[in-house]
């Protein structure tokens, strides 16, 4: 049985490898272009730091003077550890079920790869042309904060001159089909968002009780930032009405220190992830942190501090949300619109006032990003596609 093109070439986008810390971005924009020549579409890159690509691919509208839209997707996907995984991460395995395996086949190579084949699908019916200006953007670095791709691009004046009025980023996987993705409002819980805490004390060999020690700092700091945790859980787990990103999760995801085993460590540093809630008070939850930090020896380090509050208009006077919310009744698409639970892109393009959506055509699939053994289904994708399809044609063609 033939296999559709736009599956072939995602699975072909999957293979690339832009696994980070050391993506790929040669190959992928060398494997962007080649897909952008298949259709005559104009494509251009622009690099704000050497050796990281934001990949431009362009439709000129009928009437260019009107505002533009983005469709954007970033190229970079985040670490594996193979031996957890049933087939090569870079390999983009498909079983006999028709499902899909590779690190980005939903975070988020799938949502680049489906407005691409959307563009196709409408370029085969002759439709190469829509009123508005339509850009695909494929983005560097988001998996890393993104500083150095959308983040500085978004200053620039070749960014100015795509005279953006909207944009697409990603949403999340539904594992039933009462949500058809994820939409979001905001980037939320991006207050402060990573920081690092260095714990410095006594040392020595370790048969000794050696005082004043990083560790015991570091298990006072725990305690703090555990039940805090705890609580925010909490609040999440007793109340049905709330999502992920209405409350503020914290995790401790790096712990580094120590030489060998004989000996007391003088120094244990500790990377903190923490996206804050709406409802949360940015100031008061950074004094909170501070707090936990008072004693000797104790050094807080913010690495990424957001206190953004952007939210963008999801109501019928809207004419993007209501263009967007017709096209997902229209193909029976039920959703609801929650506050994403992660930092993406899009928060760079909110801080420039500009409207953004996030929003992955992925229901009855569990989410697995950053996961082991990420997949989407076949049936999935190609649904996303013609949904897409729609999308696109009605956001651009709007008035």
């Amino acid at each position: 049985m033939s296999e559709d093109i736009a599956v072939t070439k995602f699975r072909e986008y999957l293979r690339v490898n832009t696994e980070q810390p050391k993506p790929d971005y040669h190959a992928c924009q060398k494997f962007l272009y080649s897909l952008a020549d298949e259709l005559g579409i104009t494509r251009t890159s622009h690099e704000m730091v050497p050796g990281k690509p934001i990949v431009i691919m362009t439709i000129p509208g009928v009437e260019p003077s009107l505002p533009s839209l983005i469709f954007y997707s970033h190229t970079d996907v985040v670490p594996t550890f193979k031996e957890h995984w049933t087939y090569d991460p870079c390999s983009a395995h498909k079983d006999e079920h028709g499902r899909i395996f590779a690190r980005g086949a939903q975070d988020m190579k799938c949502v680049g790869s489906q407005y691409f084949e959307a563009i196709r699908r409408h370029f085969l019916r002759g439709k190469r042309q829509f009123r508005r200006t339509v850009h695909l953007v494929w983005g560097p670095d988001e998996e890393i904060g993104g500083r150095d791709g959308m983040g500085k691009f978004v200053d620039t004046d070749e960014f100015r001159t795509l005279n953006v009025g909207f944009a697409l980023d990603e949403g999340l996987a539904s594992e039933n089909e009462a949500r058809a993705g994820k939409f979001w409002r905001k980037c939320a819980n991006l207050g402060l968002q990573a920081f690092e805490v260095i714990f410095t004390g006594g040392t020595g060999h370790a048969s000794k009780f050696v005082e004043n020690t990083a560790i015991e700092k570091l298990h006072k700091f725990m305690d703090c930032a555990l039940a805090f945790r705890a609580k925010q859980k909490a609040n999440l787990d007793g109340n049905p009405d709330l999502h992920d990103g209405d409350v503020t999760t914290l995790n401790i995801t790096v712990i580094e220190g120590g030489v060998q085993t004989n000996v007391v460590p003088e120094k244990i540093v500790i990377k903190v992830d923490c996206r804050v809630a709406l409802t949360e008070d940015f100031y008061e939850l950074e004094k909170r942190i501070r707090g936990w930090c008072e004693d000797d020896g104790v050094t807080l380090q913010f690495r990424s501090k957001s206190t953004m509050r952007i939210v963008t208009p999801t109501t019928r006077d809207d004419p993007w949300w209501a263009a967007l919310e017709d096209v997902l009744d229209e193909e029976g698409c039920p959703f609801t619109k929650e506050i994403f639970p992660a930092g993406t892109d899009s928060r760079y393009l909110r801080a420039k006032g500009l409207k953004a959506i996030g929003f992955s055509p992925m229901i009855n699939t569990p989410s697995l990003l950053h996961d082991h053994n990420e997949y989407i289904s076949e049936s999935t994708f190609l649904r996303g596609v013609e949904i897409y399809e729609k999308l696109i044609e009605r956001l651009a063609d709007l008035a």
